[in-house]
């Protein structure tokens, strides 16, 4: 009996001991940490939405569509809610790939990271956004993944908006394109994660990367109430997002599509060309009407994820480099386009305007000939001819006698160097500052950059010249000779100013590198009032109900070193290269009573490949609205094939009927590009 009683007391202890833990517990939850508790409840009670906005569009000129929005129905995954799943979310994505009809490896291989040794499809952005995996789902796949969340967690479906380019290929590089925000990005930058939705997109390239902020808008916010299977019982809270500005560019989409027509038109005609680009701009105010490079591609290629070869493919040589912009990014020697600069550089330098020159078919400089095209000699000239003719040996007197000048050599003192100096006045050398990212600023070759690069490769300079070029030896011994003794003499004095460097200099080849872009910019700085302005794409920023945000200028970033008088003199000399000139083949029949075109050739040598072909043009000659610059890589002289690509241009511009062929309506009416912005009503809808 005894016995029993002690146990009894044991138990009741125990059962008493446990009570006691029970409403300690009790007592901590409730009251200790009660607060805590239900903060934690209601968090698993209501879910925050980040809800994009709708990014902006590019207009052009006139309000018609550059880049526009479509919306689509987008099946997302959420990575990391996958990833935490015993399975890795394995079955999900099977079931996921038999609703969309899709292999499963095609879903593993959307939802990985991007990196190195991860071949294309992958996810460039941040591994805990939503990642698209399917951007074209019908109604009923997304119901089907709405109606049972509890086989889909982690997944989602809703309407997003996607970029439309009404222009299909056209204006590729010009424009840009976008890609997801990386991880690197979010974590690099303080406080951007706040400006991205997690499903926003971000410009990687062109105008959707320099004006990305406008154009993308602020994301809103949904607080919604779910039920423990994520499904969505009530929204608590939302904030509307706050859409992106509308971007008006310069650009007329009509005079784009006809260069961009122009450009591959040029290409045809000359069998071994890899490249082109085009440029249009308005002289007087520095606005771009145009802006083209060839070979280009189809700007959709982004959607949905690009694959590896597509993306090889736009970086590959073989496919011409498609995603680079020739017109603002391709270095190429202008050849006698350059002249423009070198004649300033003459007259700034004391050299009379109205004088006398010799033109022989070859000069001596530093004890080799520098020689006329084909060797012809044209007596003697004014300046005016000879920029009418190209006479290069007038030139080539001028940069050998001013080089003698600045000490030759071996200069004892401060050079002036006034080839140089006038180049850099015009613009070349350096960026124009246009609103596009990664722009090359050429090269100007003068006594400082000798320095420069000879510090930089006179090592190599000195291996190579005691070792040679045996690669090169195996299919030109001679030229493997060549290189030998150039490195020699670069080894121990490749920081000198040759006299052959500046006669060459003179005429836009040896070193001289420029882009398109710069070209036009020197063009319409010589042809209006002496201004060098860094051009612009951008006109305005709007609002979608057509309230301006900010009107975007063309600065004023220099002046020609030369007088008014000076520029009307050479101006008019252009003015004659298309029918008494280097031109005149390619406008043959042009009716310059009606119109007359002003420009210069030029056709520069490259070691190993054809000739870079050249035009630069403006129009009217008497009173300058435009100025056209087309270049084809490996397109051979200028006056064949760049010239002619300028003249179908300004054909079907100003409705001027083809050799041969019909007349068609101007893209520009009465020769005029848009002097006032669109108009855009409330409703977002453009009235002109």
């Amino acid at each position: 009996m005894t016995r029993i009683r002690t146990r009894l007391l044991i138990v009741h202890v125990l059962v008493l001991s446990v009570l006691a833990v029970l409403a300690v517990r009790l007592w901590q939850v409730q009251v200790v940490r009660g607060a805590q508790y239900v903060s934690a409840a209601t968090e698993t009670r209501t879910r925050d939405v980040m809800v994009p906005a709708v990014r902006g569009q590019i207009l052009d000129a006139n309000g018609r569509p550059l880049v526009r929005n479509r919306t689509a129905l987008v099946v997302s995954v959420d990575r990391t809610a996958l990833y935490r799943m015993r399975d890795g979310g394995s079955a999900v994505l099977r079931r996921l790939a038999a609703v969309l009809g899709q292999p499963v490896q095609a879903l593993r291989d959307r939802i990985r990271s991007c990196g190195p040794g991860v071949t294309r499809p992958c996810w460039p952005g941040s591994p805990y956004q939503p990642i698209p995996v399917d951007e074209g789902v019908s109604t009923r796949q997304a119901l089907q993944i709405l109606e049972r969340q509890e086989q889909f967690p982690g997944v989602t479906a809703e309407v997003q908006a996607f970029r439309e380019y009404p222009m299909g290929s056209a204006a590729a590089q010009m424009l840009g394109y976008l890609q997801p925000v990386t991880q690197e990005e979010l974590d690099r930058r303080k406080g951007i994660a706040d400006a991205f939705s997690g499903v926003d997109l971000v410009g990687r390239d062109g105008l959707e990367s320099v004006y990305d902020q406008a154009l993308r808008g602020v994301p809103g916010l949904r607080r919604v109430q779910v039920d423990r299977l994520g499904k969505v019982l009530g929204v608590e809270r939302q904030v509307a997002p706050v859409p992106g500005d509308t971007l008006i560019t310069s650009i007329d989409s009509k005079v784009q599509l006809i260069v961009e027509k122009a450009l591959v038109n040029a290409m045809k005609k000359a069998p071994k060309a890899d490249g082109a680009a085009g440029v249009v701009l308005d002289p007087r105010n520095g606005r771009v009407l145009a802006l083209a490079s060839a070979p280009t591609y189809d700007l959709g290629v982004w959607s949905g994820g690009i694959s590896e070869a597509e993306y090889r493919g736009l970086l590959s040589e073989k496919y011409g480099k498609p995603l680079v912009s020739r017109a603002t990014k391709g270095e190429f020697a202008p050849g006698s386009t350059f002249k423009i600069s070198s004649v300033s550089a003459m007259l700034a330098d004391g050299y009379p305007l109205n004088g006398k020159y010799n033109c022989p078919g070859s000069f001596m400089v530093g004890g080799r000939p520098f020689s006329n095209f084909r060797g012809q000699g044209l007596g003697v000239l004014t300046l005016h001819q000879a920029l009418v003719k190209s006479c290069d040996t007038i030139f080539y007197r001028a940069g050998f006698e001013q080089w003698l000048r600045d000490g030759g050599l071996n200069p004892k003192g401060p050079t002036k160097e006034p080839m140089a100096h006038t180049a850099r006045a015009y613009g070349f050398g350096s960026r124009t500052g246009i609103d596009l990212p990664g722009e090359s600023p050429g090269r100007i070759p003068d006594r400082s950059w000798k320095k420069e690069m000879w510090a930089a490769t006179r090592d190599d300079n000195c291996k190579r010249a005691k070792t040679g070029f045996p690669e090169v030896a195996k299919s030109s011994p001679s030229r493997a000779s060549f290189l030998k003794r150039l490195a020699h003499e670069n080894c121990l004095e490749g920081y000198r100013l040759r006299a052959g460097d500046a006669a060459n200099f003179s005429i836009g080849q040896g070193d001289v590198l420029v882009t398109p872009l710069q070209l036009a910019r020197a063009y319409a700085a010589l042809v209006t009032d002496g201004k060098v302005r860094s051009p612009r794409i951008g006109w305005a920023r709007v609002r979608p109900d057509g309230r301006l945000v900010e009107r975007i200028k063309s600065p004023v970033t220099g002046r020609l070193p030369i007088t008014a008088e000076q520029r009307t003199y050479i101006r008019k000399a252009l003015s004659e290269v298309t029918s008494d000139g280097t031109a005149a083949g390619a406008f043959n029949g042009f009716p310059m009573d009606h119109i007359r075109i002003g420009g210069k050739t030029g056709t520069a040598e490259v070691y190993g490949k054809e000739d870079t072909s050249w035009f630069a043009s403006f129009a009217p000659a008497a009173d300058p609205r435009f100025v056209v610059v087309v270049m084809v890589s490996q397109g051979g002289m200028g006056g064949s094939t760049a010239a002619p690509a300028v003249r179908e241009i300004y054909e079907q511009m100003f409705g001027i009927a083809p050799q041969g062929g019909k007349k068609t309506a101007p893209a520009l009416p009465g020769m005029r590009a848009a002097q006032t912005l669109p108009v855009i009503s409330p409703d977002g809808l453009v009235a002109r």
